[in-house]
């Protein structure tokens, strides 16, 4: 059997992120989710002896976490060659094996663009020692859907058709299921939505690319965007989607997920039929036995 073809070019995206880093990259959104992931973290009453930063673009998250002093040594596993020591991978090919030691991954927007998410997260559960934290925030299928609106819509009247312009990025109802798939305890997914303004969307699109984030699918069109077509979705976007002070909102889906590499001492849940107390007596309500088949109520 054939294969099916990937669905991101990882080539591609690691030049990007090259480029971007080499040109100033903008690094609000990442400093947003490497905050939140820190005060996610302070919520685990612990320590961490050895941690693994997971592909996020730049070294903000490792270097929050080192100063912390929560984590006694960060190792970062880069897209591209950076000074300090880092290691260059990729998160599908991790050059971890099991037993690697590291009681903490994290991860700050590299997993949306990973081809192979279970597979991604089965190698991090297996580099994870017993009762180790994985913490990663990834973008969301809700993100940027106001410029994929605007290009669907200004394709189809300037062209005829619609091509992928704006990648898909993973849905929350689907990352619970995966972190059980791939062997992780106690998995915890939640959302969090961030906007950003602007003056207008060619501020966005700059934006974008100083981020790496252009498009990167693998069946992405290779022919250069018609100025038509550019001009439309601008318009588009500025119609349908500003404020009344006339910037224009961007969103960003940030999904979060959490789970342990299985430990004996973790909390189980109990089996069927186990329980001791009565529902209706813990809420305090009277209990009303359902008829069955052949009774009248």
């Amino acid at each position: 059997m054939n294969e099916s073809p990937p669905l991101f070019d990882p080539a591609l995206i690691r030049s990007r992120i090259a480029r971007a880093r080499e040109a100033g990259y903008a690094g609000f959104l990442v400093e947003r989710v490497a905050e939140d992931l820190e005060d996610r973290l302070a919520a685990v009453t612990r320590s961490f002896t050895l941690g693994l930063d997971l592909g996020t673009p730049v070294p903000a998250l490792t270097e929050r976490l080192r100063a912390s002093g929560r984590v006694g040594r960060m190792i970062r596993l880069s897209p591209t060659a950076e000074p300090g020591g880092s290691v260059v991978g990729d998160p599908e090919l991790l050059p971890f094996g099991a037993g690697a030691g590291f009681d903490l991954a994290v991860s700050a927007l590299s997993l949306q663009h990973v081809n192979d998410l279970p597979g991604a997260l089965l190698q991090l559960r297996r580099a994870l020692k017993p009762d180790g934290l994985l913490l990663a925030g990834l973008l969301g299928g809700a993100t940027l859907t106001e410029l994929r609106q605007a290009f669907l819509q200004a394709e189809s009247e300037t062209e005829g058709g619609v091509s992928p312009r704006v990648a898909p990025f993973a849905e929350l109802r689907d990352l619970g299921g995966l972190l059980q798939r791939a062997g992780f305890a106690l998995p915890v997914v939640d959302a969090d939505t961030v906007t950003v303004r602007y003056g207008d969307p060619f501020s966005l699109m700059r934006d974008l690319r100083a981020m790496g984030l252009a498009n990167a699918l693998h069946d992405r069109r290779r022919t250069p965007l018609r100025r038509a077509t550019l001009m439309r979705a601008a318009a588009i976007y500025a119609e349908r989607f500003s404020d009344p002070d006339g910037r224009l909102r961007a969103t960003f889906e940030i999904l979060w997920l959490s789970g342990w590499a299985p430990h004996e001492s973790q909390q189980k849940p109990l089996r069927p039929g186990s329980a001791k107390t009565r529902l209706a007596d813990a809420l305090g309500a009277a209990e009303h036995r359902l008829p069955v088949d052949g009774e009248t109520s």
